[in-house]
């Protein structure tokens, strides 16, 4: 049985909805544009709650009325009835949107696309998976910037590193693209095969929420930054200087290499911002495993080592093994066409928070 939806919480999000809209109706708090784009992502996450919330209690205070009519008229039970069910609908979507966010799901993104085992395929599916974010990202109106990308002879990526953003200040890229992190295997005939026999292979994808720099201060003293002449195929004029940059963060022993600029300073801006992603992601984790009480679901806990989904071209099939999706349209997906699986693991997530919540 579904818990009774909390008053307490709902009123104080009701409250603070007020006061955050009153804050922005204020001319002069767009004046520091960073306190503006939090508020505004704030005011984006309690909007459809505070909706919900409002027409939970006007179809609440039709129903009442309604069953009034019902003791003099019978011919109103039909509206009740009808009423009734919008309630649980309501109900069940208030519950819904009162379940412990992520705290990054309204983060942009760092997305990253590694080549596993397999050779010169695994570089080729690597690229197809590069694409098929990017092709993804186009579909839901964001924008993408390159980083860092590794391309090889025939066509493939060894690694790629791209941005994902938002033009919204109600950004959903974290909350879309956090599912898509682990191992990735393909199974098809690939392009270098005389004999017309199906290979499998793998690559890795690692998606970090965007870390802003008030949220991870870098002292200057804790990096080692090492130049060096960039390496890629075809002695392209990018290879010419020194311009590709390595950062190692000491206290961590985290070490990010960017070279897709020309500029040695645009290959090191770049490559802080991917080592706050990573610091960011590092001190969540290290956070949420030391809180006992922590509720996670098992899409967030799986493993990001083990494979989490299987791209078939033979039967033109995905499949993501965390919670037994299938589909017979890869040929759409890896066209960008990610909303069934992603909308899949959303449900499998708030399904068993869920469950946590009504277990307690």
């Amino acid at each position: 049985m579904s818990r009774p939806i909390e008053t307490g919480k709902l009123s104080e999000l009701q409250a603070e909805y007020a006061e955050v809209e009153k804050a922005l109706s204020d001319p002069a708090i767009h004046a520091d544009q960073g306190r503006a784009r939090t508020l505004g992502r704030r005011f984006a996450e309690l909007a459809p709650i505070i909706a919900a919330a409002n027409e939970l209690e006007t179809v609440n205070g039709d129903l009442g009325a309604a069953r009034e009519l019902v003791a003099e008229d019978p011919a109103f039970a039909a509206e009740v009835d009808a009423m009734t069910t919008r309630v649980a609908e309501l109900e069940g979507r208030l519950r819904e949107l009162l379940l412990p966010k992520d705290p990054n799901d309204g983060k942009d993104v760092i997305l990253e696309v590694k080549a596993g085992e397999g050779g010169d395929e695994s570089a080729l599916f690597a690229a197809d998976l590069l694409r098929m974010y990017l092709r993804y990202a186009e579909r839901q109106g964001w924008t993408t910037e390159t980083l860092d990308d590794e391309p090889t002879d025939l066509g493939g990526v060894k690694s790629a590193t791209i941005a994902v953003r938002s033009r919204k200040a109600d950004s959903t890229v974290w909350a879309r693209l956090k599912y898509e992190g682990g191992v990735h295997r393909v199974q098809r005939v690939p392009a270098t095969e005389s004999q017309g026999r199906i290979h499998t292979s793998a690559a890795g994808v690692l998606v970090l929420p965007e870390a802003e720099d008030v949220e991870i201060d870098i002292d200057p003293n804790d990096l080692r930054i090492d130049v060096f002449r960039s390496s890629g195929p075809g002695g392209q004029s990018v290879n010419t200087t020194d311009s590709a940059v390595r950062i190692t963060h000491l206290p961590t022993g985290t070490v990010v290499s960017m070279q897709n600029e020309k500029s040695q300073l645009q290959n090191r801006e770049a490559g802080l911002r991917v080592l706050r992603a990573r610091l960011l992601a590092a001190a969540q984790e290290q956070a949420e495993s030391a809180a006992s009480d922590a509720r996670r679901s098992q899409v967030r806990t799986v493993d990001r080592s083990e494979r989490v989904r299987t791209y078939n071209f033979a039967e033109n099939r995905i499949s993501d093994h965390r919670v037994g999706f299938k589909a017979y349209n890869l040929d759409q997906v890896l066209d960008g066409a990610l909303d069934d699986v992603i909308d899949a693991l959303t449900r499998a997530d708030n399904d068993a928070l869920l469950a946590g919540t009504d277990s307690e």
